[in-house]
């Protein structure tokens, strides 16, 4: 009778044992809080299809801040949503618009002790619905829609972020607000680029938390599902043009995608565990089919295994407690 010569199992024998020999591990700076704020709201409203997630009001963002500046977050991303909206998105770079006092509100109350970044894009200010203006056919109009993007930034770097994140998928889209940036003084400023974000079904909670306007689709600027080399492209563009960070966006149907990401750039990877993600956990923890927090801290640990530096997801705030608990 023939035994194994090697016992893997002797190193997962007891917790402690498990612990000491963990390859990933989760730590509240690696972890990125998206947060919403709404216009004109006097208190917090509820996401019906983001359970545990709500719109702030530009008080109780402080507060969120401000909470996750004690819990050791590495950040926040900021989105907004304007009372009023306009083909041109004018509410984004309007200095008094919801998005740039929302930055200028929570780096009051948190200065330096956060990394406040704030979502560079037209999708919540727009009409319609779509990442940039529309030309005279109603297709969106990518060098227009730069010069958009450009004001932006400014706009946001002037409000207070330390982080701008594009997330528009235009082309040139890096190049042209680096050059922006540089060009007004806020060379210091870090542009995250959503480099590889795909057209996916996961959006769905995300465009009821910014009440989104689309019309349509985004396929003729966000990657199609089926692509991965054209992931590589977009990040090594990206990168050409300055991008500080990169990040693949959703993050756990594209791990393959990150972990080549990862394997080829030499800045910082994140990746977005995005809103259809999070409300597939929570809908089905709700029914009992699964552990709902194994498979948050699952998942987490997925994201960064694959490859990813830092993890934006709604889970950041709770699961930063439960390592401060010991429970990770």
């Amino acid at each position: 009778m023939s035994f194994p010569v090697e016992r893997p199992r002797r190193l997962r024998r007891t917790p402690a044992l498990r612990r000491l020999v963990a390859e990933t591990r989760l730590h509240p700076a690696g972890l990125v809080l998206p947060l919403f704020v709404r216009e004109g709201l006097s208190d917090p409203a509820p996401i019906t299809s983001l359970p545990g997630v709500v719109q702030h009001s530009r008080e109780s963002l402080r507060a969120a801040a401000a909470e996750a500046a004690y819990l050791g977050l590495g950040g926040v991303m900021l989105f907004a949503v304007p009372e009023v909206r306009d083909a041109e998105g004018s509410a984004a770079t309007d200095p008094d618009g919801i998005l740039n006092a929302a930055i200028a509100d929570v780096k009051a109350e948190v200065g330096d002790g956060l990394v406040v970044m704030a979502d560079l894009c037209l999708d919540e200010f727009t009409d319609h619905g779509h990442c940039g203006v529309l030309d005279e056919h109603g297709a969106v109009d990518n060098d227009a829609t730069l010069q958009r993007y450009a004001a932006m930034g400014i706009a946001l770097a002037e409000a207070g972020a330390d982080v701008v994140g594009t997330s528009g998928m235009m082309d040139g889209q890096v190049g042209v607000v680096r050059q922006a940036l540089d060009d007004t003084g806020h060379d210091a400023t870090i542009v995250l680029a959503y480099a590889a974000k795909y057209a996916s079904a996961l959006y769905g909670p995300f465009r009821e938390a910014v009440d989104s306007q689309l019309q349509g689709d985004r396929r003729t600027y966000q990657q199609d599902s089926a692509n991965r080399r054209e992931s590589l492209r977009e990040v090594r563009l990206d990168v050409e043009e300055g991008a500080d960070l990169v990040m693949v966006k959703p993050a756990g149907l594209y791990l393959d995608v990150l972990r080549e990401v990862a394997d080829v750039v030499d800045v910082p990877v994140a990746a977005y565990q995005v809103s259809g993600e999070y409300a597939m956990v929570e809908a089905a923890a709700e029914r009992g089919w699964i552990d709902r927090d194994r498979a948050v801290v699952e998942s987490l640990l997925s994201i960064h295994r694959a490859g990813a530096d830092i993890v934006l997801t709604y889970w950041a705030a709770e699961a930063a407690r439960w390592i401060a608990e010991g429970r990770v």
